[in-house]
């Protein structure tokens, strides 16, 4: 009987190794896999970063800074402006003329709406 209460321990006893060696496993494990986390972690912000960094050169070379299209819009208007400017110049006093004349011409007239009975 003492063989097999022997046999018993040891049988408990590398049980108990067998479970620590399981665990031992599964912290390894997800050590591992929190490392390769973090990695693919790391490496997806290189990519998102360089990605960025491609736009931007990409931007610049196709469309040139802000600064510079919000010049060359500031430029666009001002001569839209000035082209606006100009010819409101120009015909200024034949618009004040025919809005004189309008004034100044009245021709009374019955509405067509009205109904004489």
């Amino acid at each position: 009987m003492a063989s097999q209460t022997q046999g018993i321990q040891q049988l408990l006893a590398a049980e108990k190794k067998a479970a620590d060696k399981v665990a031992e496993a599964r912290k390894r494990k997800a050590r591992r896999l929190k490392q390769a986390k973090e990695e693919a972690q790391s490496e997806i912000e290189a990519y998102r970063l360089e990605r960025e960094k491609q736009f931007k050169e990409f931007e610049s070379k196709h469309l040139g800074s802000r600064d510079d299209v919000a010049a060359k819009i500031d430029k666009d208007m001002k001569m839209k402006l000035d082209v606006i400017n100009r010819c409101m110049a120009s015909n200024k006093e034949l618009v004040i003329q025919q809005i004189m004349s309008y004034v100044y011409e009245i021709k009374p007239a019955i509405h067509k709406n009205i109904r004489v009975d």
